[in-house]
């Protein structure tokens, strides 16, 4: 087995259960299909953010606000409902805008759970673990498909965030920013586990 962090077995993500997981009491069942898969908890907290942290979390600028609005104008159309009588605009960046504050609201309404996950394909194997992020379009098995039906189409119209459980870093740099924020070195261990010298 290599030793060097560069290996791809040594791959790392940046895993939120976000204050729904916390509440429905999902954390252990999340945690096990995560080491059951082979991957590696190498830090774990659970902690109150601020709305200052989960606002530095997620992405500001304004082409993303505007995908954003974007995403949830194509959900209105897709339902037929009325966005401007709604939402009082049809202007992407200012729906992006709406959307990021519920996000904000409900990411800081409660604990959440940190984690950073290491092993081969660290970021797909969880994202494929979590399932879609619109839980209604999650497969059955993945955590969101078996433990959520909510919908951008529910929780637009009830002007909130999705309740999806859980967040995870998508791309190398998203994981190098999002540690930055919510991690420090000394709070990641290096230890091998039982199975290594079977799975590899």
């Amino acid at each position: 087995m290599s030793n060097d962090k560069s290996h791809p077995r040594h791959e790392r993500t940046v895993l939120l259960i976000k204050p729904d997981g916390v509440q429905r009491g999902l954390m252990g069942e999340i945690i096990t299909r995560i080491e059951s898969r082979g991957l590696k908890i190498v830090a774990l907290q659970m902690v109150r953010p601020s709305r200052k942290q989960i606002d530095a979390h997620y992405p500001s600028d304004e082409a993303w606000r505007s995908r954003l609005g974007e995403k949830t104008l194509a959900t209105y159309e897709e339902y037929g409902w009325d966005a401007m009588k709604e939402l009082g605009t049809i202007d992407t960046v200012k729906i992006g805008n709406m959307v990021r504050e519920w996000t904000l609201d409900f990411m800081s309404s409660g604990p959440i759970v940190k984690m950073v996950i290491e092993g081969v394909h660290a970021r797909a194997m969880i994202r494929k673990l979590m399932g879609a992020t619109m839980p209604s379009k999650a497969e059955l098995g993945s955590i969101r498909g078996d433990y959520s039906v909510d919908s951008a189409a529910i929780a637009n119209r009830d002007k909130r965030a999705v309740r999806n459980l859980t967040h995870a870093s998508e791309t190398e740099e998203e994981y190098k920013n999002e540690f930055g924020l919510w991690f420090t070195d000394e709070e990641v261990h290096d230890y091998d586990r039982s199975d290594d010298g079977i799975v590899f």
